[in-house]
């Protein structure tokens, strides 16, 4: 009976190794497949944006919890909208149009792309208008965008490109309501609590959220700005991705 339960053993050995090299041929397959999809998506976007892109793919542990569902929500909405081929205009809102908003609606555009969402739409505006900040331009070009300020106002304007073709959102401060922004049929994006607070109901827009951002203006003229406004920048991004990554198209 004993020399029966050796090769019985082996047999059973073997037949687990061969499981293993299966199952391993498999995953290395997915993985191959996976980094193929990826370098496809990459190509989509502004070759000076892919390196940062790669890096903040990497990061999707960082959000939390409670975070992933509040995205998660807003993915779920536009893949209603996907699903129905409609227009998804989405207007990311803060309280100055300065900072969180743009930085939101930039890297938004961008996860679109990315991800092959089609009809996505993103705008942003304030409860009142200032200028896009300087240092939130400076954070977008750190990542690798490429930006062209068209002129030296109060309240400058400049071309933000977020794709390979060359198509730009034209970047200023403005109040959401603005004649640039839709009017209806839209979702209000809220990344401030301030304007989360005062805008309880946001004229035109059939769905409201709150995701909103710690303001990196609380660095400004100290020797932490640059990095304040690149963390800031970076988590958006990263949220940004997560968010169109869980859309169902």
């Amino acid at each position: 009976m004993k020399i029966l339960k050796y090769p019985a053993l082996i047999a059973a050995l073997l037949i687990a190794l061969m499981a293993c090299n299966n199952n391993s041929s498999k995953n290395n397959k997915v993985d191959k497949s996976n980094k193929e999809t990826q370098i496809s998506s990459l190509s989509k976007l502004p070759i000076s944006v892919t390196s940062y892109v790669s890096q903040i793919l990497e990061k999707e542990d960082t959000i939390s919890a409670q975070r992933k569902e509040q995205l998660e929500e807003i993915a779920k909405y536009i893949g209603e909208k996907a699903k129905s081929n409609s227009p998804i205009n989405l207007t990311f809102i803060c309280t100055h149009n300065s900072r969180r908003s743009h930085l939101s609606q930039i890297w938004a555009q961008a996860a679109a792309v990315y991800y092959n969402v089609p009809n996505v739409n993103c705008f942003s505006g304030g409860t009142e208008a200032t200028a896009f900040n300087h240092r939130s331009v400076k954070a977008l070009q750190i990542a690798g965008f490429e930006i062209k300020q068209l002129d030296e106002t109060k309240n400058p304007k400049y071309k933000v490109y977020f794709d390979a073709d060359k198509n730009y959102i034209e970047g200023f401060s403005k109040k959401f309501s603005d004649k640039n922004n839709p009017q209806d049929d839209f979702a209000a994006i809220m990344t401030c609590s301030h304007a989360d607070q005062v805008c309880p109901l946001v004229p035109g827009a059939t769905a409201r959220f709150a995701i909103p951002y710690l303001d990196p203006k609380v660095a400004d003229n100290t020797p932490n700005e640059e990095n304040k406004y690149n963390e800031r920048c970076k988590q958006i991004a990263t949220e940004m991705f997560y968010l169109f990554s869980k859309v169902e198209v």
